[in-house]
């Protein structure tokens, strides 16, 4: 915080320019402050926070307003996944220079995010680096007390479901590499993968729904057989999954069709941010209802089983399927 009557730094120049005018909430005290004040509810406060980092999680030339979006947005789905109503975030942002013509559109994509989703911006740090570009995001969610959703719960004949569609991501960021032909992919294919890999689309719309039906849930987000065996860790028991409904959008359908992709590398991806939970048989019918009143696509994949074993995947004849990889991973 600058005193009264001081020069400002260019840090307070940076945030004042570009993202004071996004801290429309009152407790965010207009980012004058050195905090942030949440006004307590009643309710549970859920707290999530990821980053994203240049060269890991985005691509060096993709445009800063779908950075924006992405560094909200995989915190968004991580609240959806607790069934969490977004309160707000703050943000860590970690520049090697402060230029207008990134910093203008990154900072209009994050308010309008911002207010499409409710989750108000209430502070942060602005920091400069020598290193790849970094924006990291902590953001706030409410629930009504003891209702987060967990990874932990799910039970034996639970159905498990899974939002919208998977594996485009990860083909998107194929595409952006050149790692693919391109065959059997037409302009408008090519475009809607890359920006589900550049924009996700976090189903915070489900999220009540979530919280009012799920045994237990988790945002995808490595890859949806990694993900899955990190949730049946969690509940302590296993999982059958049915590959072949595992929902797939056309473009992606086209390219596993024409062998330039297939179902392993599908489910084990990453950068889905789609939604995988466990549904107990009796809510089902409630569940798909509440989806279809969302607008959220939702797929029944497998059911929930007994033991402790590692999921099994299985093909359209039931004979299961050794995945070599289950996940991407950092390390």
């Amino acid at each position: 915080m600058t005193a009264p009557g001081a020069r400002a730094s260019g840090e307070d120049d940076l945030i004042a320019r570009y993202f004071r005018p996004l801290a429309t909430d009152a407790g965010a005290f207009g980012l004058i402050d050195d905090a942030a004040l949440l006004k307590q509810s009643g309710d549970d406060l859920v707290v999530t926070t990821d980053a994203i980092v240049e060269g890991v999680h985005f691509l060096p030339d993709d445009p800063p307003d779908t950075i924006a979006r992405k560094a909200l947005r995989v915190n968004l789905s991580d609240l959806a996944a607790k069934g969490a109503v977004p309160a707000g975030f703050v943000l860590t942002l970690a520049l090697r220079d402060a230029k207008e013509e990134w910093l203008a559109p990154f900072a209009r994509a994050l308010g309008e995010d911002a207010t499409t989703f409710s989750c108000p911006v209430l502070g942060g740090d602005t920091v400069s680096t020598p290193g790849p570009l970094m924006i990291s995001i902590t953001a706030f969610g409410r629930v009504p007390p003891d209702r987060m959703v967990h990874r932990s719960g799910a039970k034996p004949g639970d159905r498990i479901a899974v939002t919208g569609t998977i594996g485009d991501a990860a083909l998107g960021l194929r595409v952006l590499k050149g790692q693919m032909s391109g065959e059997g992919l037409d302009t408008s294919s090519r475009e809607f993968l890359i920006q589900r890999y550049r924009v996700p689309q976090p189903r915070n719309a489900l999220a009540v729904a979530i919280r009012e039906h799920a045994s237990a849930a988790m945002d995808v987000s490595d890859g949806l057989a990694g993900d899955l065996a990190k949730l049946c860790a969690a509940s302590g028991i296993s999982a059958a999954i049915n590959l072949a409904a595992v929902p797939l959008s056309e473009p992606t359908h086209a390219l596993v069709t024409k062998g330039q992709s297939n179902i392993e590398s599908i489910v084990s991806g990453g950068d889905d941010y789609e939604v995988l939970c466990a549904i107990p048989e009796n809510r089902w019918d409630s569940f798909a209802s509440a989806a279809a009143r969302a607008n959220v696509q939702i797929a029944d994949i497998g059911r929930v089983e007994s033991g402790a074993a590692a999921p099994r995947f299985l093909d359209a004849k039931g004979q299961s399927v050794a995945l070599k990889r289950l996940s991407y991973s950092h390390f």
